[in-house]
């Protein structure tokens, strides 16, 4: 469990973060095992095998995306996948929160015994502190760019490399469950289930633009460069506010929780000073579900949440919500038990 909540929450990059986590690996692609380039030329330059089943597998993509690191994708695969199959599997995205990396899934929970109870492939990419956007930077756009790394080039490495099937699913933990309920809605229909996990799903509501300056500047970066100046660029931040873009989940089998009252809870450690900033941070997220709570119940959405009180912003509840919701999002994508 990490000690900075609060920056889980964080949108910026820091070079030395990424570098630390997405150099390629030392083990490069062995004969037989090639790999088509996405659309836009992103490729997969070099996997590693993590597990002996080889059941585990890390690829490395380089992309103009992302200039200067070549970021990771850690895949769980199941039993019987080959890249020669003619079957495909369901596939879940899983998407980490800031200040984490694409192995924070594996280290923190138990999600390799959880995916290898089913019939489905589980990718995990490498999302650093990008805030789940392609940056807006004045206006000027360019790099970097995450979500195309996401949504296009992981998107279109998975389908033409791994036989991934088009039954999908996007989940994802405190700026991952930002990310995951906002592509979800971005890219209608691309998913049937959507799932976030303390992620702060009202980029707009009151005071939250200035505490996520806050947190931004607090690391060195430019907050303005994430999804422009608030409330100058309003309109950027509408487009990629699952707040604002909730009509677009529509179809889409919803789940969001959170802890609301800034108090420990189960898992918590004890006799937490009320400024702690797991419990600060994750009040704030439990007051930006609230505000998309209603928004589904104006829209007529039907969703199932998790707004549950007392609970600190850490791994101990995300372990929780995704045992109740894993199930769930199998049977949605069906993906079998075995």
């Amino acid at each position: 469990m990490r000690t900075e909540p609060l920056r889980r929450l964080g949108v910026v990059v820091t070079a030395s973060a990424l570098l630390a986590t997405v150099m390629p690996g030392a083990a490069g692609a062995a004969p037989g095992m090639k790999f088509k380039p996405a659309a836009n030329g992103a490729k997969i330059v070099d996997y590693k095998w993590v597990s002996k089943n080889k059941r585990q597998l890390d690829i490395t993509i380089k992309t103009s995306s992302l200039p200067g690191v070549n970021p990771k994708v850690r895949l769980l695969l199941p039993k019987k996948w080959s890249m020669k199959s003619k079957k495909t599997w369901p596939v879940v995205f899983l998407l980490h929160g800031g200040h984490d990396n694409y192995l924070s899934w594996t280290k923190n929970t138990s999600i390799e015994s959880q995916a290898a109870k089913y019939d489905v492939i589980v990718a995990m990419p490498e999302g650093a502190n990008g805030s789940y956007t392609d940056w807006y930077n004045y206006g000027k756009f360019g790099t970097p760019k995450w979500e195309t790394f996401h949504m296009t080039e992981v998107y279109q490495l998975l389908e033409r490399n791994f036989r991934v099937s088009k039954s999908r699913a996007v989940m994802g933990n405190s700026s991952g469950g930002m990310g995951a309920m906002g592509y979800a809605a971005r890219y209608r229909g691309r998913f049937k289930y959507a799932a976030s996990l303390s992620g702060l799903l009202h980029l707009r509501a009151p005071f939250i633009p200035q505490f996520l300056d806050q947190i931004n500047s607090g690391n060195g970066q430019d907050p303005d460069a994430i999804w422009g100046r608030y409330p100058a660029d309003v309109e950027n931040w509408k487009l990629h506010n699952p707040y604002d873009l909730a009509a677009g989940l529509k179809g889409t089998k919803i789940f969001f929780s959170s802890g609301l009252d800034g108090e420990g809870g189960e898992g918590d450690p004890p006799n937490l000073d009320p400024w702690d900033l797991g419990l600060v941070s994750e009040k704030w997220t439990g007051y930006t579900n609230q505000y998309f709570k209603r928004r589904l119940n104006s829209l007529k959405i039907a969703h199932t949440s998790h707004l549950y009180g007392k609970g600190r912003h850490n791994w101990p509840a995300w372990r929780r919500e995704t045992k109740f919701v894993w199930p769930k999002i199998m049977k949605t994508i069906g993906a079998k038990q075995y």
